[in-house]
């Protein structure tokens, strides 16, 4: 990998859409290829992961991280985006008669795998197309509900009509329609007013960089800069011989060898490597390959 092949942790400021930010970075760091791990709706901050050269062929494996994050939602109001970009569609005084502990048992019966409808100005498919583009034109997307986890949920205010908290969520999960669906579930209806991206599985936003200093945090290798094997921490790895690296190269399998679990996963956690694993020498990663039949076949390729 080159030094201008990673991972970029990027806190994102409210006003900018991701593509935003993605342009930024392109033009800091004068490289063509970027891309991002997960879009923000321009109202929220926070972590944004930007994939950065040869980098953006990895966005799959990031797919399926964890986010988690702190929100803060009005009860009594409903808008036809589900936050407060959006125009009125309901409002109910009734909020005024709800108390804390009420709130707290609603947040908490969220908890676990659930069933969540899209928010209707979403980039959901719909029909064939955007849902957002279907509800400009004035009509309802027709959505269907997915599975999604809701793997913890807890406030940490209330200051009716306002209520803040937080929480860690599969991919997938709208946090504008876990509001709305929580204002529902008390009755007066919700929409989301604030939303910040405090970590995406390992990353944490206190390790980011502002996207006008992107160029500075790669030169001085800052924590928020993820080169090689740094910007894959939860994932399985082996390590190459040099006669292996020839191998990978050229795009052949090696055998399977001894395939360390993540840093801080024990090796006997019973977990199975199932997923990619990834191929490195000396902390820079070659490749990502895939186990079949008792080797490590090469899927992605970063060796010159």
């Amino acid at each position: 990998m080159t030094a201008e092949a990673g991972l970029l942790l990027v806190d994102k400021p409210a006003g900018a859409t991701s593509h935003d930010i993605v342009l930024r970075v392109r033009r800091a760091l004068g490289v063509r290829r970027v891309g991002h791990t997960g879009t923000l709706d321009p109202f929220a901050t926070g972590l944004l992961l930007s994939l950065v050269g040869s980098f953006t062929r990895l966005a799959d494996l990031y797919h399926g991280l964890p986010k988690s994050y702190d929100a803060t939602m009005a009860l009594g109001r409903e808008t036809d985006t589900d936050d407060l970009m959006g125009k009125t569609v309901s409002e109910d005084a009734a909020w005024r008669e709800l108390d804390a502990e009420a709130i707290r048992a609603s947040l908490a019966a969220r908890e676990g795998v659930g069933r969540q409808v899209p928010s209707a100005y979403s980039a959901r498919r719909a029909g064939g197309e955007r849902a957002y583009a279907v509800a400009r034109r004035g009509e309802r997307p027709r959505l269907e509900a997915r599975e999604v986890t809701i793997h913890e949920i807890a406030v940490t205010e209330v200051d009716l009509p306002r209520v803040r908290f937080r929480a860690s969520v599969s991919t997938g999960t709208y946090m504008r329609a876990l509001a709305r669906d929580i204002g529902r579930d008390l009755g007066p209806g919700a929409h989301l007013t604030a939303l910040r991206r405090t970590a995406i599985g390992p990353f944490g936003v206190d390790e980011a960089t502002s996207p006008a200093a992107a160029a500075e945090a790669v030169a001085a290798a800052s924590t928020a800069w993820r080169p090689g094997m740094a910007a894959l921490p939860w994932v399985w790895r082996r390590e190459l011989s040099d006669g292996e690296r020839d191998e990978i190269r050229h795009g052949r399998s090696v055998e399977r060898g001894e395939v360390l679990p993540p840093p801080g996963c024990a090796r006997d956690s019973g977990e199975a490597t199932g997923g990619p694993v990834a191929l490195y020498a000396s902390d820079d990663l070659l490749a990502i390959a895939e186990e079949r039949d008792g080797r490590l076949h090469p899927k992605k390729v970063f060796a010159a």
